[in-house]
């Protein structure tokens, strides 16, 4: 957490850096930093008894797969951030949404991560991605979502890996996780 009496030392496009000053165990003062950035969401849709994926490329950076999501506008709200990142990048909505996690990734950048599950996903309009996205969305049985943290190419927060092989390996996180997503 960034405390009140930090100084913004950098503004940046996704980054911001704080500074501070802090009294040590021993009473010596010491300078921290840490980075601030929006908040982000990612989504889980459910399309049927599949989940929707993500190809994804973008310029400067091998082609990944990853789940519908992005940055959190100013002002707006995480649940509105899902519903829009969604729409966007694949078209698809729904109309029963469930906040499944929200965790802060790093402990050096203050900034949340909040998932989403979207149950009963349909196509509701043509997608319509970033300039500097290229995205094909596809679907994967809930088998080989749980077989995504082998692929390199799979981006995603540490919680949601361990989440899925979790699922893979004990019985019950899989139960669990597939109530969840499927109700």
């Amino acid at each position: 957490m960034i405390p009140a009496s930090a100084t913004r030392v950098f503004k940046g496009t996704i980054f911001d850096v704080y500074q501070w000053e802090q009294e040590l165990f021993d009473g010596s003062r010491a300078t921290f930093e840490m980075l601030k950035r929006p908040d982000t969401v990612q989504v889980i849709a459910v399309v049927g008894d599949c989940i929707l994926v993500l190809d994804q490329e973008q310029p400067g950076s091998k082609p990944f797969v990853c789940l519908p999501g992005g940055r959190v506008d100013e002002e707006e709200d995480v649940l509105e951030a899902a519903k829009r990142e969604l729409r966007e990048e694949t078209g698809y909505a729904s109309d029963d949404w469930v906040l499944h996690r929200s965790v802060q990734p790093m402990n050096k950048i203050a900034w949340l991560s909040h998932t989403f599950i979207a149950r009963n996903a349909r196509r509701a309009a043509e997608p319509h991605p970033d300039a500097g996205e290229r995205i094909r969305a596809r679907l994967v049985t809930f088998e080989e979502f749980l077989q995504l943290p082998d692929d390199p190419a799979f981006r995603r927060h540490q919680d949601l890996q361990v989440e899925l092989l979790r699922a893979r390996y004990e019985k019950e996180a899989r139960e669990a996780l597939r109530t969840v997503l499927f109700g």
